[in-house]
């Protein structure tokens, strides 16, 4: 078996291999939060496209169909009904406005779930998560100090390099 940058498991690493090591995996650390910052955003947006799709399609509906749908379901239901003239053309109306409310609802439950969504405030806490866990970090503590360093230099090393 062997270590990431290839160096048996078990063999200590020298300062510099423990740095590259550390920066490589702080790198791609960094590269999946944005990934998923960038997922998140593009499901926010989607969202938000279609409320305003939904919104766009209800104002549409209620501004051209109402001269022709209200001609036709008018005389409609007069034919059906032999009713005045008037109340079947309120009715038709009414059946135009009740088509518009229906897709103005959906539009406004799309917006909502889209309002709700916390994509750049979860990646946010995501990432102080990450930078917090990494702060707190201590290195692992070693059984024997070789015979060539002393804890003065390691410690001079260490307040160096953090």
């Amino acid at each position: 078996m062997s270590a990431p940058d290839g160096s048996p498991v078990g063999a200590e690493r020298s300062i510099g291999q423990l740095f590259a090591s550390a920066t490589t995996e702080m790198s791609a650390l960094v590269h999946d939060e944005i990934a998923l910052a960038k997922a998140q955003l593009k499901q926010d947006v989607k969202r938000g496209a279609v409320s305003g799709g939904a919104f766009s399609m209800a104002g549409m509906v209620l501004l051209f169909s109402l001269p022709m749908l209200n001609f036709a379901l008018a005389y409609g239901i007069r034919t059906w009904s032999h009713w005045n003239l008037a109340i079947c053309f309120v009715l038709s109306f009414a059946a135009n406005v009740l088509v518009a409310v229906l897709l103005g609802l959906i539009g406004l439950a799309s917006a909502k779930k889209a309002k709700k969504s916390k994509g750049p405030q979860k990646v946010a806490a995501s990432v102080k998560e990450t930078a917090s866990v990494l702060q707190n970090a201590k290195p692992h503590p070693r059984a024997e100090l070789p015979e060539d360093r002393t804890p003065a230099a390691i410690e001079a090393v260490a307040r160096s390099s953090s």
